[in-house]
C-alpha cells in the first residue's frame, strides 16, 4: 500500500515539473523575434544594478550569450558568458570600479548587471555563440556625480524643461521610494533621469514614448547630446512620516537567557538589532555601507538618537562637509574625531536593520599596506622627496665641476 502511494506521489510531481516547464517554454513561444533587430531603450543611475531579460529566443537554441558593443557596429565586442550561459556572480562581492566581465551574471536567460557605471553605457545583444542576435537593448547609465537634489519642503523645484527648436530636454522621475524610517519624522525621494524628445533620432531604436530616449541613447545625434549634456539627473526629497509594523523585537530564546542571567535584578541592554564594533584610528577617514542595501533603496543613518536628515548630509549641500551620505546611501566621515565616537544606525525600506559602534583612538598599531590610500601618499611623498634632494645634490655637484672645470683649464691662446 506504502510502495504504490509513493508511486503516485512521484508520478504526481513529475507532472507538475513537466507542466512547470512547459509553460517556461511557453514564454518564448509567445513572444516572436523581431525580423528586424531593434533596440530597446533603458536608463538607470550609476552604482545601480539592472536587469536585461531576452524576451524572445528559438526553442532550439538550449542557452543563450549575451554580447557589449559601445557603439553599433564597433569592431571591438565583448562576449559575457562562458558559451554555457551559467555564468554566475554575487552582488555581495562586486566592488565599485570593477571591470563589467566580472560585474554581470545569467539567469534563466537574463542579463544582470551589478553596480553599473557610465561606461557600462551601450549596446547589449541576446544571441547564440554563432552570432545569431535575436533581441537588443540600448543602456544609458547616467553618472550621479553632478545630481542636483532639490528640497520640496524648503519649496525648492525641479530643473525647468529645456527647448532648443525641435528639441526637448527634460527630467522623466521615479516612483517615490518608501518612507526611510517609521515611528519618526523621514525622507522619501524620488530619482529623476534626463530624457529628451526629438524627431531627428534614429528609427532603430524602440521608444515607450514616441521620439522620447534617454539623453544618453545612441539613438541621439551628435550635434543633440552636446545640447543635452548639461541636463543632469536629480534627486527630490520631502518628508514623510509612518507608524512602525508591530513585530518581535527580541526573540523568545533571547529574552530566556536574560531573564535567567538578570534574575531578580534589572536586565541588561540588549539590541534590537545586530551592533558591529569597528575601531578607527583618529584622523583617517571611514564608509560605511548599509547590509544588503541598493542606490535605489530608502536608506537612512542615525547616530545613537540623532537624525541624519538628508536635507542637511547629502553629498553637497555643504562642500566643507565632514561627514555627508553619498548618493549610493553611504555614510561618510573624514578625518574622524574623538566626537564621532557612538552607534550609527541603519535603516532599510522603513526598517532598522544594523548598527555600527564606532570607536575611535590616537594609539596603536596600525598595519601599513599598500592598498590604503593613505600609505599610499606617504610612500608617493617620501620618493618625490627623495628624488628632489637627489636632483638637487647632482645639481649642486654638476655646477661645481664646471666652474672647477672652467677655472682650472690652460688657456691655450696665450
Amino acid at each position: 500500500m506504502h510502495l504504490a502511494l509513493t508511486i503516485v506521489l512521484l508520478w504526481a510531481w513529475g507532472g507538475l515539473q513537466a507542466f512547470e516547464i512547459v509553460e517556461k517554454e511557453n514564454i518564448f513561444q509567445k513572444t516572436p523575434c523581431p525580423a528586424f533587430l531593434m533596440f530597446e531603450n533603458a536608463a538607470y543611475l550609476a552604482d545601480m544594478s539592472f536587469e536585461l531579460p531576452c524576451h524572445c529566443k528559438p526553442e532550439e537554441v538550449p542557452a543563450v550569450v549575451w554580447f557589449y558593443q559601445k557603439h553599433l557596429g564597433s569592431s571591438h565586442t565583448k562576449v559575457l558568458t562562458d558559451f554555457d550561459g551559467r555564468v554566475l556572480t554575487e552582488a555581495a562581492q562586486v566592488r565599485v570600479g570593477s571591470d563589467m566581465l566580472a560585474r554581470f551574471s545569467i539567469r534563466m536567460f537574463s542579463l544582470l548587471v551589478f553596480r553599473a557605471q557610465p561606461e557600462d553605457s551601450g549596446l547589449y545583444f541576446c544571441g547564440t555563440r554563432k552570432g545569431d542576435y535575436f533581441y537588443a537593448y540600448d543602456v544609458d547609465i547616467q553618472n550621479s556625480e553632478g545630481m542636483v537634489a532639490t528640497f520640496q519642503d524648503e519649496g525648492q523645484e525641479p530643473f525647468a524643461d529645456e527647448y532648443y527648436g525641435h528639441l526637448h530636454v527634460f527630467t522623466t522621475f521615479w516612483e517615490w521610494t518608501p518612507c526611510d524610517r517609521c515611528g519618526v519624522r523621514g525622507e522619501q525621494w524620488r530619482i529623476g533621469l534626463c530624457y529628451l524628445q526629438s524627431p531627428d533620432l534614429s528609427p532603430r531604436y524602440l521608444k515607450a514614448v514616441p521620439d522620447v530616449v534617454s539623453c544618453g541613447s545612441r539613438a541621439v545625434p551628435r550635434k543633440l547630446q552636446t545640447k543635452a549634456r548639461d541636463h543632469t539627473p536629480e534627486l527630490l526629497v520631502r518628508s514623510c512620516i509612518v507608524p512602525c509594523e508591530k513585530t518581535k523585537t527580541i526573540r523568545e530564546g533571547v529574552l530566556a537567557i536574560v531573564n535567567y542571567v538578570s534574575k531578580v535584578g534589572s536586565r541588561p541592554w540588549v539590541p534590537q538589532v545586530p551592533i558591529q564594533f569597528h575601531q578607527q584610528r583618529l584622523g583617517h577617514g571611514l564608509i560605511i555601507s548599509c547590509p544588503g542595501a541598493r542606490p535605489e533603496h530608502a536608506v537612512a543613518w542615525d547616530k545613537d538618537r540623532q537624525h541624519l536628515y538628508r536635507t542637511q548630509y547629502l553629498k553637497g549641500v555643504n562642500r566643507s562637509m565632514r561627514v555627508f551620505i553619498d548618493h549610493g546611501n553611504q555614510l561618510h566621515i573624514r578625518f574622524t574625531q574623538l566626537d564621532d565616537r557612538g552607534i550609527y544606525y541603519c535603516w532599510r525600506q522603513g526598517v532598522r536593520v544594523a548598527g555600527f559602534r564606532l570607536g575611535v583612538t590616537s594609539r596603536g598599531r596600525y598595519p601599513a599596506s599598500l592598498s590604503d590610500p593613505e600609505t599610499r601618499s606617504a610612500v608617493e611623498l617620501t620618493l618625490i622627496g627623495y628624488l628632489f634632494i637627489t636632483a638637487v645634490f647632482v645639481t649642486i655637484h654638476l655646477c661645481r665641476c664646471c666652474c672647477y672645470l672652467f677655472q682650472c683649464c690652460p688657456n691655450f691662446s696665450s
